[in-house]
């Protein structure tokens, strides 16, 4: 897409924020090194220079395809993709010195394979980017990629344990060495179908049948799609055994629901169904058990962490309480990057990364990181303030409410908040399905931003059925008009 003369893309920004970003990266493993080695090795920098490399190709995609994109999403994303490659590397150097063995190299172990799934992720990314040019084309397999995003959510529920558990989820496909998570990729499936139905749906959805309490409640004969999501949230819950994975796509339906019709009901009606449901699995759980066992043991654990028999039991809280107390060793300012011990907490280097990386940065830099998270979700929702299309408003605000859900479900598992799921810390945690799918994700904000932030002429200025719209200036009551089919 040419430039408009007259009109700042604030592109060299953009370049300005990355290679700020990419020094912290690169100062975070000299520390790293220092405190773990006892010196400041001759590569200390060349993890965060081939980041840079590879960060910069994306800005370059970027330059040309979306000009007038958010000039922050990339640099913040990459900040905290960055440290978590630095993190891998430290437990990479850990587990070395631990067995008294050489330094790894910079393309080994699992800071290794993280470096290989960004490359790949950004290349998605960038992909993405070149072939989708307008986000309203999105809009017209909408069908497709619903049942495809369903269909991927449910392929580990029907599969033998042996090839989809992990760790009492089935969320996996498992081949040998190959592993992939189907349900991280149909987040964005999910998303747009969502939009596409509530947009053509608003109208009928926004009515209602009675008020009560000072709160306009829809028709009975229109929750027919509530109480499906509402379903298959269930069937995952019991099925998958991941109060995560339900919560996450129930909420998105609910909260994009929400947005398009500007009615509370829904919100309402959506948390009663979802904690009733919850609450039934349990009780289920306790007396029948079968299917439902997993989720009450799972629920047993969050009630009673530090109880002896959850704690010492195969599969108990001994997680949960070692990342506890590595948050609580961390305290307000850490033990500095590699002085701590984050190997005694299972599973850090996947869901309790932010366990491990808090004991070693403390309160002040796990704030500091939730603070990027929350930049890259507000962005996302500028967005959908921006763009002048219902379509485009529904898929920026549901994306972005999906990365802010998904943030809060694993980091409310690791504090005790809500029961532990399997959910990965976006661009944090190791693994190739979580970092792809949520590179996908900031390449459609960027892409939509892109719209939001340029002229009619770059993807934003009509909707499908026509000319020029007007862009209102709230979000939940942006669904002023009904995209035709």
């Amino acid at each position: 897409m040419a430039r408009i003369p007259g009109m700042k893309t604030q592109r060299n920004a953009e370049l300005g924020l990355l290679a700020f970003a990419m020094v912290l990266v690169a100062a975070y493993g000299a520390t790293v090194e220092a405190s773990r080695i006892g010196e400041i090795t001759p590569t200390f920098w060349v993890p965060a220079a081939l980041l840079s490399i590879l960060f910069l190709g994306l800005h370059v995609v970027v330059r040309y395809t979306a000009p007038y994109a958010d000039p922050v999403i990339i640099p913040a994303v990459a900040l905290i993709n960055g440290l978590g490659v630095g993190f891998l590397r430290r437990l990479d150097i850990g587990d070395a010195l631990s067995e008294k063995l050489p330094v790894p190299g910079i393309f080994a172990g699992i800071g290794g394979r993280q470096l290989a799934w960004t490359l790949i992720s950004l290349i998605l990314a960038a992909v993405l980017l070149l072939v989708v040019r307008d986000h309203k084309i999105v809009s017209r397999y909408a069908y497709t990629l619903g049942l495809t995003g369903i269909v991927l959510v449910m392929i580990p529920a029907v599969l033998p344990a042996s090839i989809s558990e992990v760790n009492g989820a089935k969320l996996w496909i498992r081949l040998g060495s190959f592993s992939i998570q189907p349900g991280e990729f149909a987040k964005i499936a999910l998303v747009s179908f969502f939009a596409y139905y509530l947009v053509r749906k608003r109208e009928v959805l926004s009515l209602a049948s009675r008020r009560f309490l000072g709160i306009d409640f829809p028709r009975g004969r229109d929750l027919g799609p509530v109480v499906t999501v509402w379903l298959l949230s269930l069937l995952v819950l019991v099925f998958e055994r991941d109060l995560g994975t339900a919560l996450l796509y129930f909420g998105l339906f609910i909260v994009t629901l929400y947005v398009a019709t500007e009615r509370a009901s829904w919100l309402i009606i959506g948390l009663l169904l979802f904690f009733g449901g919850v609450y039934v699995a349990y009780l289920l759980g306790a007396s029948v058990g079968g299917p439902f066992a997993n989720f009450y043991d799972r629920a047993q654990v969050w009630l009673n962490p530090f109880d002896n028999e959850n704690y010492e039991r195969l599969g108990g809280s001994y997680q949960l309480v070692q990342g506890l107390l590595s948050l609580g060793t961390g305290g307000l300012f850490g033990s500095g990057p590699g002085a701590g011990s984050p190997r005694f907490v299972p599973e850090v280097q996947n869901d309790f990364i932010f366990a491990g990386m808090g004991e070693e940065i403390g309160l002040f830099g796990l704030s500091a990181l939730l603070v990027l998270y929350l930049l890259v979700v507000e962005r996302g929702l500028r967005s959908a303030l921006a763009v002048r299309d219902s379509f485009g408003k529904l898929v920026a605000g549901g994306l972005s409410f999906t990365l802010g859900l998904q943030i809060f479900v694993i980091l409310g598992g690791i504090t005790g908040l809500i029961p532990l799921t399997g959910q990965t810390t976006p661009f944090l945690s190791s693994g190739g399905s979580s970092l792809m799918a949520n590179w996908l994700l900031i390449a459609m904000l960027l892409r939509i931003s892109n719209a939001a932030r340029g002229p009619a002429a770059s993807g934003g200025g009509t909707d499908r059925s026509g000319g020029p719209k007007k862009a209102p200036t709230q979000l939940h009551g942006a669904m002023t008009e009904v995209i035709k089919p």
